[in-house]
């Protein structure tokens, strides 16, 4: 089979039932005659983090489909030392089969939708895979008709093991084996040519669309955390000869990037071994880099900050967490009305089922996420890049960061958060003996002397928050739907009220 044979089926969801109906349908994109497939239906609901169990997508005008898709891949390396600048220069190395799968959510009404698909590399650093970028994002995705595609691209997400920061692995063969047993993943080195497959196939669709109806006008890769990782090699090595991607967001990426052959043990987290890498500097697309305070400095990646250029954006988010109460909790459910979801509150939950020693951040980390998502889909539209964001304070000598007299960090992306603060909100702070609540950061509420000292009375709270949100809106770095949730939350809240 050629490497351009992709065999794509199809599990959809029947929007009237909370279950899912199989429907197996086969089609080629690459104009091959059609296979039909011999294993029969396949029952089960397609599975992912955050996604299945706790939301429905049908109140929100959006649908869930699941697709199978095989092909033969190639791995890919380079004879020469890889560069610090990422100007890569790689070749195909091994080929092997595989069958992988990827989840679409897309609006139900084609007139919905706004034209832009956001591709996610989906993450599987908790031993099974999480759609970070929905999580964070859905209520803006479906609130502005983008389509969302999470691809199955490592092997870790289908048959476990892995880079995993839990003590226990839950891939797709192990949650559902009748459903995913004929997966096939070959490893991580082809997980490249793998996701630029899927990536052909919704930019250039031939006998079938996995976005049904709706036709892709941009399309958008994002990875976060290992997920960006991975998409960081892709970006130097793949993306300037593949050309299929319109703009990458690199989200949380962690200090150098995914080898070409990853050999997943404890070596993987070991950031302080691995080699600086930049984005490379003359790339044809955008490129927008967000990264929290424990991006900088737990994960390591300020050994690695580079200039905004013509084409790139880095944007570092003050008050932030890689990981916090948003993703692993609240926003497994956030309908995107709530004003609680701008709430800071000391909770310990990371997730719905795993409490930290302290605490765990609650900042703005999932609003800026939003916000940064429509101003890359802007400036594939406009042409106008994102606003130039200042950069965190950081002490090179000691390798922290610079706090203020709260020690909230000084420079980034300001939000209410920070500038009008009621809490300490860092990325660090943990001291824990996991990887998994270290990367939690910490909220510390401020006590009531403070807070008396700070703001005398309500109508100066929100007064300052109402002042900053517009200050951020302006600068595109909140949207103004979350600013006025955020808003909402401030004059609701018992801040002044002593």
């Amino acid at each position: 089979m050629s490497r351009n044979h992709i065999v794509v089926y199809l599990f959809s969801a029947n929007r009237f039932s909370r279950l899912l109906l199989p429907i197996l349908i086969a089609g080629l994109l690459s104009g091959c005659n059609q296979e039909i497939p011999d294993e029969g239906l396949v029952p089960g609901i397609p599975w992912l983090v955050g996604t299945t169990i706790y939301m429905q997508l049908a109140p929100y005008g959006y649908e869930k489909a699941e697709y199978f898709i095989k092909g033969t891949a190639n791995s890919y390396g380079s004879d020469e030392p890889l560069s610090e600048d990422g100007k890569w220069v790689v070749e195909p190395k091994d080929q092997a089969d595989f069958r992988t799968r990827i989840v679409v959510h897309r609006p139900t009404d084609p007139a919905k939708f706004n034209g832009t698909v956001i591709v996610e590399w989906l993450n599987v650093s908790g031993g099974t895979e999480a759609a970070s970028e929905w999580i964070m994002a859905h209520t803006e995705l479906m609130r502005s008709g983008y389509a969302w595609i999470g691809v199955s691209a490592q092997k870790a997400g289908i048959d476990g093991g892995g880079a995993n920061l839990l003590p226990f692995s839950l891939p797709l063969k192990a949650l559902n084996k009748s459903r995913y047993d004929t997966l096939i993943h070959p490893g991580d080195k082809y997980a490249f040519d793998m996701f630029s497959q899927v990536g052909r196939a919704i930019v250039d669709p031939q006998k079938f669309n996995p976005l049904g109806e709706l036709q892709a006008e941009r399309v958008i890769a994002a990875g976060e955390s290992q997920g960006a990782d991975f998409l960081l090699t892709y970006v130097n090595a793949i993306a300037p000869h593949e050309n299929i991607f319109d703009a990458f967001y690199l989200h949380s990426r962690l200090h150098g990037s995914a080898p070409f052959e990853p050999a997943f043990d404890d070596s993987y987290f070991e950031f302080d071994k691995r080699q600086t890498v930049y984005v490379r500097d003359d790339l044809d697309v955008p490129v927008l880099i967000l990264q929290t305070e424990t991006d900088s400095t737990i994960l390591g990646a300020y050994q690695d900050s580079q200039p905004d250029t013509e084409m790139i954006r880095v944007w570092e988010v003050a008050g932030t967490a890689h990981a916090d109460r948003y993703v692993g909790n609240v926003g497994l459910y956030d309908s995107g009305n709530n004003p609680n979801a701008a709430a800071v509150v000391e909770n310990r939950f990371a997730t719905v089922v795993k409490r930290c020693g302290k605490p765990v951040n609650s900042g703005p980390h999932h609003f800026v996420v939003k916000a940064a998502i429509a101003a890359i889909d802007n400036w594939l539209r406009t042409g106008v890049a994102p606003t130039t964001a200042d950069r965190f304070e950081f002490d090179h000598e000691t390798a922290t960061l610079v706090r203020d007299q709260f020690g909230n960090v000084r420079g980034g992306i300001r939000t209410p958060y920070v500038d009008v603060p009621i809490a300490t909100l860092s990325g660090e702070g943990q001291n824990a003996n996991t990887l998994f609540c270290d990367i939690q950061g910490t909220t510390e509420l401020f006590d009531q002397d403070t807070l008396a000292q700070l703001y005398p009375d309500h109508e100066t709270y929100v007064s300052a928050v109402n002042a900053s949100v517009e200050e951020a809106v302006a600068k595109g770095f909140l949207l103004q739907a979350d600013g006025d949730l955020i808003k909402t939350w401030a004059q609701e809240s018992d801040i002044g009220h002593y």
